[in-house]
């Protein structure tokens, strides 16, 4: 299993107070940022969901839950994001991958001035555990 902090920091989890008293999270596809959908579903099956992020210069993936998945860095460039260990900046590399444990929350920033864009291979069989 390969991990790259940096992608998984981009693709990492915001907590706020009603996500800590255990409040559901929307999943990924779920939540717009001024009214746009940042991420579009590729694939789905019973298994798995395959879909593609894009984040243009300022753009913030507000808060939302991923299961476990699978992250490919399609363009990189530098985020700020938010979770239940505090704010932190990370600069997903292109081509880097990671392999990461379900995502019960995170909100994630394009802090740079490229845009970024992610391919998820999201495993429905690794759901966020009930709280």
């Amino acid at each position: 299993m390969i991990r790259h902090s940096t992608c998984y920091a981009a693709i990492g989890l915001l907590i706020s107070t009603s996500a800590a008293k255990g409040e559901d999270v929307p999943d990924a596809l779920s939540v717009e940022w001024q009214g746009k959908h940042l991420c579009e579903k590729l694939y789905e099956d019973a298994q798995i969901r395959a879909v593609r992020c894009t984040l243009a210069p300022g753009e913030v993936h507000v808060r939302h839950s991923h299961p476990g998945n699978l992250v490919y860095t399609i363009s990189g460039g530098k985020t700020k994001v938010q979770d239940d260990k505090g704010t932190r900046e990370g600069q997903p590399k292109t081509g880097g991958f990671s392999d990461n444990p379900p995502n019960p929350w995170h909100e994630v920033t394009n802090a740079g001035d490229t845009t970024l864009s992610f391919f998820v291979i999201e495993k429905k069989y690794e759901p966020v555990p009930a709280k």
